[in-house]
């Protein structure tokens, strides 16, 4: 028996998360606090391989068409206010601190994800940085003493704080059913929804929870689903869509040489 006649385990998808560029701070030495780091929260990588597929850190510094070309699914994780300029508005009084290569990054990732068909989960920040990439819009501050107190983050990361009521159809309603409650952690939403996408998913109080792209497999959630008990059945959706699209791509290639 030769090798090639013992299958192979096959290989898990490679999956892209992205992450935040900071000085390293008093976390280090002394010598290098004011270096750069990349950093992201280890949830994220958790949840994809429990779920089944290889998480890799993007760094900035890559070529974000080149990475995406090597990537099988892309994860665009929380974090600071995308950049308000960037939808056509400017910093207010609650806005965070902008970081604009990050935002130029990440739309460049989408881009290029966008155009290759590669599947895509944006959690938080990122649900609010697909729909801008879209041309949509944020509502710039949810205060905390109104409406769900979406903002409040007085509970721990992983409490489930308010429901959200599903669109039949749409990908969540098909992972979770009519209804869920999730944590949440974030004092902006979607406005406007971007050229290309619908809501999925809202909160009691009118807030959007959930998109997706009508063409492409994208979603974007509000919440973070890495931070509560068990596997999420996004990163599921995630990684069998990117495991989809590997297969299809590399038939696509074979048919191209055998041509």
């Amino acid at each position: 028996m030769t090798q090639s006649d013992v299958e192979q385990p096959r290989a898990r998808p490679v999956i892209g998360l992205t992450g935040r560029m900071q000085p390293a701070g008093p976390l280090a030495v002394s010598v290098v606090r004011d270096a750069l780091v990349e950093t992201f929260f280890v949830d994220y990588s958790a949840a994809v391989a429990s779920a089944g597929g290889l998480p890799v850190l993007l760094s900035m510094e890559c070529d974000p068409a080149d990475v995406v070309s090597r990537i099988d699914g892309l994860i665009l994780s929380g974090g600071a206010d995308v950049d308000p300029r960037r939808y056509g508005a400017t910093p207010g009084p609650y806005a965070t601190p902008a970081e604009p290569l990050r935002d130029a990054f990440e739309l460049a990732l989408l881009e290029a994800a966008w155009l290759r068909g590669i599947p895509v989960l944006g959690i938080c920040r990122g649900v609010q940085m697909i729909n801008v990439s879209r041309g949509g819009t944020l509502v710039a501050h949810l205060p905390a003493d109104s409406g769900e107190a979406h903002s409040f983050l007085g509970y721990p990361r992983n409490h489930r704080s308010h429901p959200v009521e599903f669109v039949e159809g749409s990908i969540p309603h098909r992972l979770y059913g009519n209804r869920i409650h999730v944590n949440s952690l974030h004092h902006q939403a979607v406005a406007q929804v971007g050229t290309g996408l619908t809501v999925t998913g809202r909160a009691p109080d009118g807030v959007v929870e959930s998109v997706e792209a009508v063409d492409a497999p994208v979603v974007g959630v509000q919440w973070h689903p890495e931070m509560l008990d068990g596997t999420d059945p996004l990163f599921g959706w995630l990684v069998d869509s990117a495991n989809q699209h590997r297969t299809f791509t590399r038939k696509q290639e074979e048919d191209v040489v055998i041509a």
